[in-house]
């Protein structure tokens, strides 16, 4: 039996294909060191620790964990947009309570660059209280936001190149549909995922690298006014008779009052509801009552098309994260050994630390595991680099391929079915007793 300090590892921020994978690796790398006793997940995220509701990982049976592998997202212990603010004392308090009662030497956050700050301050905190606490990050995202410009902290993140490979094969699909049914629906408008930073629709470009598609990108950092857009929609219809455009999320629809459709309800509509915000302070583009790819489908239809049909738009959802069909095989591996490493980390002690990802030079494709600051990365912002975006703002360069195709490797992923239906992880409900009183997070309290 484990006698090692207990460790805790949660979840935060939005899931991923390859999430599971990571708590795979965290959990049966735990097993390889004795200083390491139970390993609890925190239902919910931090939540689930402010809550006291730590769902003991290390009872689970063996075929649970190891389907960890190919179950998507976060439902096995569940994730959270719960922020630790500075001024939430309480909630910082109650996180050492627990960790005190539960034994817990060590905590492992898996998330983004929120989620590296929490883990600092919580790893502060505890040893300014005198608790003997390991505080190790694990990055997620799949926007590849992570870390910063030069790819020094962090090559890539994990989930990034499930993200991708399904818009590699989205674009294929929808490309076959557009070549089809282009004399009625010459224009097909596809908005990937992307708040304001363009890794995911700039991988539409996998789908097509000799570039023989019709096909316009248009990233969140485009500054392209509407009349140009329209323009070069036309030049493309002219000149195929069809024309495809994947759109960031977070194109900035105030550039159209060059064209002057905020005059248009849906675009009003869409200013006046696209501003909702969660606890990160993240825009929930999902939530807007006009899409910015049904704005440029209505744009595009109000000024007239050079040939005959209408534009239309494909708005995919959550799917962009939990399509485990599409997930890539080094994304897996990687989201796996990368869980390992913080382990690793934790058990030599080395608190304060991201477990990282990096990439080796030279023309094949191979990655080192490492560990930087946790300082480091929740102070930094990565921006999708300017060379990486064509002269035209309306595709990528060949260096971006270079970059991500490794990411989405060559193969499809095999997944265990029973009657047709994938098989996923059910965890058994065992919790650990709760020993303290009830708790409230402060950010749920009413005023």
């Amino acid at each position: 039996m484990a006698t090692g300090k207990n460790l805790v590892v949660a979840q935060s921020g939005g899931p991923t294909c390859v999430i599971n994978n990571t708590l795979r690796g965290i959990i049966e790398a735990a097993r390889d060191f004795d200083a390491i006793g139970t390993v609890y997940g925190a239902r919910h995220g931090i939540e689930g620790v402010l809550k006291e509701e730590l769902l003991n990982l290390s009872a689970q049976p063996a075929q649970e964990i190891a389907l960890l592998r190919t179950t998507p997202v976060a439902g096995s212990i569940g994730t959270c947009r719960y922020k630790l603010k500075e001024t939430q004392q309480e909630d910082f308090e109650r996180v050492i309570e627990v960790f005190k009662a539960h034994q817990v030497g060590y905590f492992l956050y898996i998330g983004g660059n929120d989620s590296m700050d929490t883990a600092n301050k919580i790893a502060q905190l505890a040893h300014q209280r005198g608790l003997d606490l390991v505080a190790v990050g694990v990055p997620k995202t799949i926007d590849n936001d992570v870390g910063d410009s030069e790819f020094r902290l962090i090559d890539h993140t994990p989930g990034y190149g499930s993200a991708a490979k399904y818009w590699m094969h989205m674009v294929q699909c929808a490309n076959e549909e557009n070549a089809g049914s282009c004399p009625a629906d010459p224009v097909l408008v596809m908005q990937a995922m992307g708040r304001k930073i363009g890794f995911i629709p700039a991988a539409a470009r996998l789908a097509d690298p000799e570039r023989q598609m019709p096909l316009l990108i248009y990233l969140a950092e485009s500054q392209i006014p509407a009349e140009q857009i329209a323009d070069q929609v036309s030049d493309l219809l002219r000149r195929h008779g069809r024309c495809m455009i994947v759109v960031s999320e977070g194109f900035d629809v105030s550039l159209l009052p060059e064209a002057k459709v905020f005059d248009l309800p849906e675009v009003k509509a869409f200013v006046q509801t696209a501003d909702v915000r969660d606890a990160f302070g993240h825009k929930s583009y999902g939530s807007a009552a006009q899409s910015v790819a049904q704005v440029l489908v209505n744009y595009l239809n109000r000024v007239g098309l050079p040939v005959k049909g209408a534009a239309r738009g494909n708005v995919p959802g959550t799917d962009q994260r939990h399509s485990m069909a599409y997930a890539s095989v080094v994304d897996l591996e990687e989201a796996y050994q990368v869980g390992r490493k913080a382990v690793e980390l934790a058990a030599r002690g080395e608190s304060g630390y991201m477990a990282t990802i990096l990439r080796e030079p030279g023309s094949a494709y191979q990655v080192r595991y490492d560990k930087v600051p946790l300082g480091e990365v929740a102070n930094s912002e990565r921006c999708f680099p300017r060379h990486w975006i064509a002269s035209s703002g309306t595709d990528v360069t060949d260096e971006f391929l270079r970059y991500a195709r490794p990411l989405v490797g060559d193969d499809m992923v095999s997944l265990p079915l029973v009657g047709g239906r994938l098989r996923m992880t059910r965890f058994e409900p065992i919790y650990a007793d709760q020993k303290l009183p009830p708790y409230v997070p402060q950010a749920d309290r009413k005023k």
